[in-house]
């Protein structure tokens, strides 16, 4: 795995900052899960793109139907999102920020899915689940995922934690409630890396995590999904 990439020189993509590799710290937070903090992944010009591409375009988030392997409604996940289209993710600044995400994870841009970017207000959450499938319908796609980037876009959020109920050993504030389990704060820019399939090639049953409940501000993200092979 690398976690230090080699030094590429400060960019500008039009008038937004891109991250200077040197400027991402890495903290492997849990072995089992396999979880990694990336402090400064994103610069805050590319966290504000991100927040100013998706806002005219989101609707309710959806679940992945264990049947049909199509998105449906859900009190289990209550944000809302939307996906960049194939033609944004030819835009420069998407570029930078997908090759970033690949030289960390360790897995071809072209095995990621399209990003997606999430906003979740004051009381909403998702509960725990899995990010690898259940169903067949999108193994064919792709195959399995086998690790997710989630990338906090914003500031001063109250609750809002992302956590890992099997990793660690300890207690942590999880919207307000104490539980037992890992839980991280959203800090903007940061970059949680975590695998959804072990060491093994199976999928990781403790890679189980959710988003906690929003106690004030909106917490939004970025998320993206990287397969086996090359994401249709």
């Amino acid at each position: 795995m690398v976690l230090n990439p080699p030094l590429e020189e400060h960019l500008e993509v039009g008038t937004a900052a891109v991250v200077n590799w040197e400027e991402v710290k890495p903290e492997i937070v849990s072995w089992s899960p396999r979880i990694i903090l990336l402090h400064s992944f994103l610069s805050p010009e590319e966290c504000d793109y991100l927040r100013a591409i998706a806002l005219p375009r989101l609707q309710i988030s959806t679940v992945v139907d264990a049947k049909t392997g199509k998105g449906i409604k859900s009190n289990v996940r209550t944000s809302s999102g939307m996906f960049l289209s194939h033609e944004e993710r030819s835009f420069p600044m998407i570029q930078a920020i997908e090759k970033r995400i690949s030289v960390y994870s360790q897995v071809p841009v072209e095995n990621g899915e399209l990003i997606q970017v999430l906003r979740y207000e004051k009381n909403q959450f998702y509960k725990p689940h899995h990010d690898y499938f259940s169903d067949t319908f999108n193994l064919k796609r792709g195959g399995q995922r086998v690790a997710t980037m989630l990338i906090y876009l914003s500031d001063n959020v109250e609750g809002g934690e992302t956590y890992f109920p099997m990793a660690g050993t300890g207690e942590c504030s999880c919207g307000g409630k104490m539980v037992k389990g890992l839980c991280i704060k959203p800090a903007k820019g940061d970059a949680v890396l975590f695998w959804s399939m072990g060491l093994d090639g199976e999928s990781d049953p403790n890679s189980i995590h959710g988003g906690c409940e929003v106690l004030g501000g909106e917490k939004w993200s970025a998320t993206k999904w990287m397969r086996e092979k090359v994401a249709n």
